[in-house]
């Protein structure tokens, strides 16, 4: 870095005792700020954060980083600089601090559609995606840095997911019989069917039992995932006619388990399913108060059913 002229006679007239105080003086903006440094040399720092109000005058800026310039090159990026920074932690923080994180979280039980939705509306990140395929995805938060490409961020997902979904397939108990690819299109009909985490083995052991005994699963997210084309597999009612949809998702119309996964589950969900509760529950039904209850018969059925009309006023 070549200092200009006037900006080394201001340093060799502060004198040392009077730089140091300049270096260690707190500044006089009062709300931290973020500031995104562009490549280039200290004066693009310098205007930049002069822009931002961060620093007041630039020449005592590139002076400071000057005078400490053994302490290491100023980076470009986004930083958070607290209030009242002092020039020397103003400097530390652009030559030694993390760059500025942005976060976003994928929930469980979304569609590709829904998924890319979410991770083209993420702020500060660049370019779009399109829709990944269902339970192609883990669901959880993601870190990235300022415009990062969305590309990016789907495929470190869609890699969490491969490496979530061979680690929980390598503990799954060995009575599970069910493929890997079968294990994760039943977890993503686990997901929707209950939002109680403690729930999810049984949902999980009901679903596997059917399927042993070649019984119809009757999964109504996969009514909806047909009914909508793809869009949503929870959250819409269903209609008669829907039921009747040929669709080879519809688990009403079609036994075994649809060609693929309805929407991307999450790890809680997929471990059920490869270490679903010991039961023989064939039917569950909801309470109405945001659980399930399950039995073995279908007279069992029958009257929890009852039991949740009449709790819901139907």
């Amino acid at each position: 870095m070549i200092l200009p002229l006037c900006a080394l006679l201001l340093v060799l007239s502060l004198g040392k005792m009077a730089l140091n105080e300049t270096l260690t003086a707190p500044s006089d903006f009062s709300s931290a700020k973020t500031v995104v440094i562009p490549a280039g040399g200290t004066a693009e720092a310098a205007d930049t954060l002069v822009q931002a109000g961060v620093v007041r005058y630039p020449l005592v800026f590139r002076a400071a980083a000057w005078f400490t310039r053994h302490q290491g090159h100023i980076h470009a990026g986004e930083f958070l600089i607290p209030a009242h920074a002092s020039l020397q932690q103003l400097l530390n923080i652009l030559r030694f601090g993390a760059v500025v994180q942005h976060q976003v979280t994928i929930p469980e039980g979304l569609t590709g559609r829904q998924i890319a939705k979410i991770i083209n509306a993420a702020p500060a990140a660049s370019g779009t995606v399109a829709p990944p395929p269902e339970g192609a995805v883990l669901p959880q938060t993601y870190d990235y840095t300022l415009n990062t490409p969305r590309t990016v961020i789907l495929h470190r997902a869609e890699r969490a997911e491969v490496a979530a979904l061979a680690q929980a397939w390598t503990q799954r108990d060995q009575a599970v019989n069910l493929s890997q690819h079968e294990a994760l299109v039943l977890a993503s009909i686990v997901q929707e069917e209950t939002p109680l985490a403690a729930e999810l083995p049984k949902v999980a052991a009901v679903y596997e039992n059917r399927l042993a005994k070649g019984m119809k699963l009757q999964a109504d997210p996969t009514v909806i995932f047909a009914a909508s084309g793809g869009a949503v597999a929870a959250g819409v009612e269903i209609t008669r006619s829907d039921l009747e949809n040929p669709s080879l998702y519809n688990t009403y119309a079609h036994a075994g388990l649809p060609p693929g996964a309805i929407c991307a589950p999450g790890l809680a969900a997929l471990n059920a399913v490869l270490h679903p509760a010991v039961s023989d529950d064939l039917y569950f039904v909801a309470t109405g108060s945001g659980g399930h209850v399950f039995s073995r018969t279908y007279k069992g059925q029958l009257a929890n059913v009852a039991a949740y009309r009449a709790a819901v006023g139907h």
